[in-house]
């Protein structure tokens, strides 16, 4: 996604090429905001009551206020107006407001920020990296999507040197947690599993879909705790998230504390590993399953 193709709207204004927020602004000072990224599809947009639902409960969780949906729908409609977008990602952020330089708040409005642009298609398949640094499934953000996005940026980063397209978090138990920007699912004997949320990842809104259509369809999938270890055992595994859909994984790469910035972490306990250029069965129907769905219910 080219920056400046993506288009812009900040408190009721389109501000594709201009200034967009202040300097002061607490999303940009200490990161005090929550967002939503949701697929576009045709011009419409994927899923919105579902982002709309878990943008509240992220505000809920920084003790900010309550989304105003209308004002974020008419930040919506006013990225969409143009000429149409058949494949892309919609995001929208909520700020603290304008606020002091270090992590107290001032009684100022929320800001709202909306922005949307073209997006390539996902492969059918993709390669991760698994990455020497923990999901703090204690944190007082867990679950949260909020705009703190620092040590993905650096995990995705690690995992790109080896040809990855996400990184893969273990937890503080050493349990399979979630990508920077995605769920990850596995398969063994035909069943599927993923990681319970008390393990630590965001509650995707694709993971959800994925585990309802999937059962609905009958589909095995069962939510569980499962060691990192899992990803050197499996048959198949996929990806999941609002602009891959459901995407298998191809091959595991593990990033070794040498090709990190704090050399002294230690590696997974993994070898690199290829599960197929081509998604397997199971992940194949799962596939299916969401890309039919999908087409059927845009706002299930």
């Amino acid at each position: 996604m080219s920056a400046d193709r993506i288009r812009v709207w900040v408190d009721g204004q389109r501000v594709d090429e201009g200034p967009a927020i202040a300097a002061l602004d607490h999303g940009v000072t200490v990161g005090d905001g929550v967002f939503e990224t949701a697929k576009i599809i045709d011009g419409q947009v994927f899923a919105r009551t579902r982002h709309h639902d878990r943008m509240d409960r992220s505000l809920a969780g920084l003790g900010l206020g309550t989304l105003d949906r209308e004002r974020v729908d008419e930040g919506i409609e006013a990225v969409l107006q143009d000429e149409m977008i058949e494949f892309g990602r919609l995001r929208y952020t909520i700020t603290g407001g304008v606020g002091p330089l270090g992590s107290d708040r001032l009684d100022s409005p929320m800001t709202y920020i909306v922005t949307a642009g073209d997006q390539p298609r996902p492969t059918p398949a993709t390669t991760v990296g698994v990455v020497p640094w923990i999901r703090n499934e204690r944190a007082a953000t867990v679950g949260l999507k909020t705009t703190s996005y620092a040590e993905n940026v650096v995990a995705l980063a690690a995992a790109k040197k080896l040809g990855g397209t996400e990184a893969i978090f273990a937890n503080g138990a050493g349990d399979l947690c979630e990508g920077t920007g995605s769920n990850i699912f596995v398969v063994r004997d035909g069943v599927i599993f993923t990681p319970p949320l008390e393990s630590g990842p965001l509650a995707g809104i694709t993971r959800a879909l994925t585990i309802e259509w999937c059962r609905e369809e009958g589909l095995e999938v069962r939510e569980e705790a499962l060691p990192l270890s899992v990803l050197g055992e499996v048959d198949e595994a996929f990806l999941t998230s609002s602009t891959r859909d459901v995407q298998a994984i191809a091959a595991v790469r593990v990033v070794g504390a040498q090709q990190t910035l704090a050399g002294e972490l230690p590696a997974a306990d993994l070898s690199d590993r290829h599960l197929g250029d081509l998604p397997g069965p199971v992940t194949a129907r799962a596939a299916e399953i969401f890309a039919r769905l999908g087409r059927e219910r845009l706002d299930p």
